[in-house]
Parts: C-alpha cells; sequence; structure tokens
C-alpha cells in the first residue's frame, strides 16, 4: 500500500512539473478546453433529461387496492384433491 501511494505521488509530481513547465497562455488555453467540454457535457446530459421527461407520460392511473385474500376464487379443496393426484401419480409412476 505505502509503495502504491509513493508511485501515486511521483506520478501527481511530475503531472504537476509539467503544468507548471507549460506557459501562462498554454495554460490558459488547456483551462478553457477543459471548461467548454464539460460545459458541452453538461447541456447534454441535461437536454437528455429534459427530452425524456417531455416525452414520458406522467398519467398515474389511481385505483383501489385489492385484497388478495378476498380475490382468491379458488378453494382449499381443490388445492387438496389436486396435491393429492400428484402424489399419487408420482407413487404410482403416471404422467
Amino acid at each position: 500500500m505505502k509503495k502504491l501511494r509513493e508511485n501515486m505521488d511521483r506520478f501527481f509530481d511530475r503531472m504537476d512539473e509539467r503544468w507548471r513547465s507549460l506557459p501562462v497562455g498554454k495554460q490558459h488555453l488547456y483551462t478553457l478546453y477543459f471548461f467548454v467540454g464539460y460545459l458541452l457535457l453538461t447541456v447534454g446530459v441535461v437536454a437528455k433529461v429534459w427530452y425524456d421527461t417531455k416525452q414520458s407520460k406522467n398519467d398515474m392511473h389511481i385505483e383501489h387496492i385489492e385484497n388478495p385474500v378476498l380475490k382468491k376464487n379458488e378453494s382449499p379443496a381443490k388445492l387438496q384433491d389436486t396435491l393429492s393426484t400428484i402424489l399419487k401419480n408420482r407413487i404410482y409412476e403416471r404422467k
């Protein structure tokens, strides 16, 4: 971990030295290019979000919540019959 930190420190020191060795006019130009790129990226993302929001249909249908227990139409006797049929078929190797 210590070696990784030392390598990163050396890398950033070299980058800082290279940046400082550039003329001030070049530094301003690079900074301006990075800012314009960031601005274009931001505008693109905001435009995409705005477009997607505009295209989405925001209709929300509010309905009553139905109780699943009352909605169930199957009787427990039918389920028992089905279970016993399955077990009998397995016992007698039927399909």
